[in-house]
């Protein structure tokens, strides 16, 4: 089988920096840039793997407010700024549909925020989801956000594979502030639950 190349990563352009520059100027602006790390830290997590980590802006929050943390992505440029801004916190370079990838756990809660299961390689998210839900304790909890786009990655396919993987649907939102969710959003925030 060969190895799908990320088409994010393809570009070789670092975007790490530039990245976390955006979310560092709307908390400048006094925009609330946490709402993910709200709703993950509202379930009382112990552990918490950030699956997608980018620059690290949730895993360094909910590690300040006193959980365990992991955090891993696949673009090299991010994980140098999380580096840089947590050097305390594990930070794991790797593919989440890699089945190799070693990144401890299990864990309470694994966090896909920021679009992670549309950044992908294109036809890898089911093997992500059978993966994350491998890494949850019993009673364990896979949360995804992400934009909902016309002829992209959908809800009913999401649901199938993380039913497959174990998984049932537990919330489902249209924010990460627990907004209802209606067919019509352009968002969702999932929230999938491991028997136990």
């Amino acid at each position: 089988m060969v190895k799908k190349a990320n088409p994010w990563l393809a570009s070789g352009v670092p975007r790490g920096a530039s990245y976390d520059q955006r979310f560092e100027d709307l908390a400048a602006q006094g925009a609330d840039v946490h709402g993910e790390a709200d709703l993950v830290d509202s379930y009382g997590p112990g552990s918490v793997l950030d699956a997608g980590c980018g620059t690290g802006r949730v895993a360094l929050e909910l590690s300040r407010r006193g959980h365990r943390v992991v955090g891993v992505d696949v673009d090299p440029s991010m994980l140098a700024v999380a580096r840089r801004k947590g050097p305390d916190l594990p930070w794991v370079e790797g593919d989440l549909a890699d089945q190799t990838l070693d990144i401890g756990g299990p864990f309470d809660i694994v966090v896909l925020a920021g679009n992670v299961l549309i950044f992908v390689i294109p036809g890898s998210e089911r093997l992500v989801i059978a993966n994350m839900a491998g890494l949850l304790v019993p009673g364990g909890r896979l949360i995804a956000g992400y934009s909902l786009v016309p002829g992209g990655f959908d809800l009913a396919t999401h649901d199938a594979w993380a039913a497959e993987a174990g998984l049932m649907l537990e919330d489902r939102w249209s924010t990460w502030d627990r907004q209802a969710f209606t067919p019509a959003d352009a968002y969702s925030v999932s929230v999938h639950r491991s028997p136990g």
